[in-house]
């Protein structure tokens, strides 16, 4: 008869399990908080609790993930690209932060995310960024009538 044992084989698989069931138990507390109740349909505490289940999900596969040995071997990562990914991430929260608006923030986020996957062709993504944050913002402000960040670009429109 042979002897199994649980081995953790991927340790940073665990540790992004953990952080996940972190981050569903504060949404399932934050969700459970909320006092706006529904009178018909589904309450405003639904998404959330949404969120959380998928978020329970993903946790329950990457710690599954951790105790399987690898098939194949993991690659390095590129903190060149993780780099310019937090600096779009950054871009979009500074910018609604300090009150430059969606339009701008999209318009980092995707430029800075284009330059993080090796295109290098900065100007032409801002500029697409732009065009893409616009078509964005006139249709959720516009069409489904949602209030997004405003800046001083939204408030020509």
């Amino acid at each position: 008869m042979t002897e199994r044992s649980l081995k953790l084989a991927n340790r940073p698989a665990a540790a992004v399990a953990m952080v996940l069931f972190t981050v569903a138990a504060v949404t399932y507390w934050d969700a459970s908080q909320m006092t706006a109740r529904a009178t018909y349909g589904m309450g405003a505490s639904a998404a959330s609790n949404f969120i959380c289940l998928f978020l329970a999900v993903l946790g329950v596969g990457h710690l599954l993930t951790a105790f399987q040995t690898p098939a194949i071997e993991a690659e390095d990562s590129d903190w060149k690209a993780i780099g310019w990914i937090a600096i779009a991430l950054s871009g979009l929260i500074g910018s609604i932060f300090l009150g430059a608006g969606f339009i701008l923030g999209s318009t980092l986020l995707f430029a800075f995310t284009a330059r993080a996957f090796g295109r290098k062709a900065l100007f032409v993504d801002l500029a697409i960024g732009a065009v893409m944050g616009l078509i964005i913002f006139l249709l959720f402000n516009k069409l489904l009538s949602l209030a997004l960040p405003q800046g001083p670009f939204e408030r020509l429109f």
